[in-house]
């Protein structure tokens, strides 16, 4: 073992024998030796941010700042750590130690002891943690998710320090937390950032020791008479589908760390994949048609992202879920595929391949309320139809109003052009042009009937047509 601490060969402090027994008393390891010790490199200095990202190494912090009885010692402590003046840092059993170094250079062996686990409450906490998978893959994961310190709570077994539990060493002679035990215990905040192993081995087991005993005992449980079977995995299921409970969510909040900000979204959103290989496709399988929904998918994720991160983007409602049918028309919108793919996507849609140029405009126009409209004829209410007509007698000065015939329940077309406005469900008017026979969509959709059919004149005069998809 290494004396670069100044360590003794035989350590008299209780933190460093065994003295269980074999019951829940502390102890380092069976032989009454030190146990396993781990030294890690002196991390770089922590400008900039903070000590404890993950909620047990706020706990951890949590503990020593409710222990020590002097805030400005820790405050110094605190600036050491964040000025890189811990060195190495070695954890055993009980016991972390480091050399701190003052502003001045001078050098401080430090210590903080910390209560280590018998081998009965070891024993308590393993057969706890064979009962659920998760706790064992959390632990694997390098994380202690909150259910798994609270159902070793409950079993007896307190993991996380309380107030009182971080006792202090220190070469200075304070008696108290003084500023290179409290840049140690930042210091290591930051290890259990990254690795819960350096509290169990506080604690008294060290990792490999740990996994060792677990694979033991799931494999005992995996063979013994009722041990195992579909009636236990059921139960472990429903242990699992139970999640946190609401209590101990309620009381880890004052520990969890904030959520970090969201990420900035890209400009654009990504380039499909290109699938024109040399290695020929299976049966049924079109590449082109894949391209186009891959191509399609990174547009929807990044029209996703967009609006999520938009201010007041939980105050939306949710959108509207699209049928098959709109959703062909929605694809062939938004991709623009050429002809064939156009003519599966009509197919997809319902329509004859002619149809699908109408409704990729009205989409454009009004997504699903610009569907309606092409596709539906409504009767509007004897009160609703009254408010229509006195809305389009009123829409133009004396005089300028063209002279409008009922064409259906909710439409009425200009006598001597090709333009026609529609009412749909909610009072709004959509222009409506003739072209080659059939009635299109041109325009979006106005609470001005006036301003409606204005636009469809101003589409028409410009030659606007064309803007729907190949098929």
């Amino acid at each position: 073992m290494s004396d670069e601490y100044g360590y003794d060969d035989e350590d008299d402090s209780p933190y460093g024998v065994d003295s269980s027994g074999g019951d829940d008393g502390a102890g380092v390891s069976r032989d009454g030796g030190r146990g396993p010790e781990v030294t890690f490199a002196a991390l770089p200095p922590a400008q900039g941010r903070g000590f404890a990202t993950s909620w047990w190494g706020r706990a951890w912090l949590q503990a020593l700042e409710d222990t020590a009885l002097d805030g400005q010692q820790l405050k110094q402590g605190r600036q050491l750590a964040r000025k890189g003046g811990v060195g190495a840092v070695s954890v055993r059993p009980g016991r972390i130690t480091a050399m701190v170094r003052d502003r001045d250079g001078t050098p401080h062996r430090s210590d903080v002891l910390l209560q280590q686990l018998g081998s009965g409450a070891w024993d308590r906490f393993l057969d706890m943690a064979v009962d659920r998978a998760g706790h064992i893959a959390a632990l694997l994961d390098r994380e202690m998710p909150p259910h798994l310190v609270e159902d070793a709570a409950g079993a007896g077994v307190e993991l996380l320090p309380g107030i009182g539990d971080l006792e202090p060493e220190c070469t200075c002679g304070a008696w108290d937390h003084c500023p290179h035990s409290g840049a140690l215990c930042y210091q290591v905040a930051r290890l259990l950032d990254e690795d819960p192993f350096v509290l169990l081995l506080m604690r008294g087991r060290d990792e490999r020791r740990l996994l060792d005993e677990l694979q033991v005992r799931s494999a005992a449980r995996a063979v013994r008479p009722g041990g195992g079977g579909e009636g236990e995995d059921t139960g472990d299921a429903e242990r699992e589908i139970r999640g946190v409970p609401a209590g101990e969510a309620f009381a880890a909040a004052g520990i969890l760390p904030p959520l970090p900000a969201p990420p900035s979204a890209s400009d654009a959103p990504g380039l499909g994949p290109s699938l024109d290989t040399e290695t020929p496709p299976a049966p049924g399988i079109d590449p082109a048609a894949l391209e186009v929904l891959a191509a399609d998918s990174a547009v929807r994720a990044h029209r996703m992202l967009l609006d999520a991160l938009a201010p007041g983007h939980e105050e939306q409602p949710l959108p509207v879920e699209l049928t098959p049918q709109q959703d062909a028309v929605r694809l062939a919108a938004d991709a623009r595929p050429d002809a064939r793919i156009g003519a599966r996507l009509a197919a997809g849609s319902g329509r004859p391949p002619v149809d699908l140029d109408a409704a990729v405009r009205a989409w454009r126009y009004g997504g699903v309320a610009a569907l309606a409209v092409l596709d539906e004829e409504w009767a509007p209410a004897p009160e609703d139809l009254v408010r229509a007509r006195a809305r389009l007698g009123e829409a133009w000065e004396a005089g300028e109003r063209p002279a409008l015939r009922a064409s259906g329940r909710a439409r009425w077309t200009v006598a001597g052009a090709d333009l026609q406005l529609r009412l749909d469900r909610d009072g709004r008017w959509w222009p409506y042009r003739k072209e080659r026979g059939r009635w299109v969509p041109a325009g979006p959709a106005d609470d001005d009937p006036a301003g409606a059919l204005a636009g469809a004149e101003d589409g028409a005069a410009d030659g606007m047509s064309g803007v729907g998809v190949a098929v």
